[in-house]
């Protein structure tokens, strides 16, 4: 992905954290989203516990990638940064990555629950299941938590066979839910997405109580005519 001034991505990282509050994913200051510039080798993310209505695009704090050091910023990163690092270093796809806790997607977080493909909606999405992580250990929890929390994040991707781009998000068990995306927007909006979804499955099971995954064939379709090569919704580039 192109570089970018600093500003400019401290005012894309703004205006992600804000899009969360906007579209209903925060409770108090639950929740960040970060971006990077890997030219520079930069993460810029949400300082700790600032609330959302007095964050500015200077208070985002600029973060090493390759090691951790606050690089630019007066205030403290989140306390999600290592999470994030972990996975800006293992996928190099991705720009933006967001964390919440949404009410829906963190209930079947909650629960220790996948959210199963029910429909075609979350099939346009994410590429099946969205999975849910194994509970952390204790020594885990006691340890370097939120690095370990990266980890169990990428160890449940690739035991799924798919790459971040097929499946943007993932829920930690007992905690919330993560996405990321192309840039923080995108991450962002899949976020929003990732909700929606959540909601959906837990009236689904709601109505029916039985219900099942819509078929292979069918998330196949409806995810391929959105993404890669062969996508053929929407319009082209020009």
């Amino acid at each position: 992905m192109p570089s970018q001034s600093l500003a400019e991505l401290r005012e894309q990282v703004l205006l992600a954290n804000l899009a969360l509050v906007k579209s209903g994913l925060v409770t108090l200051s639950w929740g960040n989203a970060s971006g990077v510039d890997r030219v520079a080798g930069v993460m810029v993310i949400k300082p700790s516990g600032v609330p959302y209505d007095r964050l500015r695009s200077e208070d985002l704090v600029v973060v090493s990638i390759e090691d951790g050091r606050v690089v630019a910023g007066d205030l403290r990163p989140s306390s999600d940064t290592p999470t994030h690092l972990r996975l800006y270093r293992a996928f190099p796809e991705i720009g933006g990555v967001v964390h919440t806790h949404s009410r829906w997607a963190t209930s079947w977080a909650q629960a220790g629950r996948s959210i199963p493909p029910f429909g075609t909606t979350h099939a346009d999405h994410f590429h099946g299941a969205v999975p849910v992580t194994r509970p952390l250990l204790r020594d885990e929890v006691e340890g370097s938590y939120e690095a370990e929390t990266g980890e169990v994040i990428l160890e449940t991707i690739t035991s799924l066979g798919l790459g971040p781009v097929e499946m943007p998000g993932i829920l930690v068990a007992s905690h919330g839910p993560f996405t990321w995306g192309h840039d923080a927007p995108d991450a962002a909006a899949n976020a929003v997405a990732l909700e929606a979804v959540a909601a959906m499955a837990s009236e689904t099971i709601r109505l029916n109580p039985t219900a099942k995954p819509v078929p292979d064939y069918l998330i196949d379709r409806h995810y391929l005519r959105k993404h890669g090569p062969s996508a053929y919704y929407g319009q082209k580039d020009h």
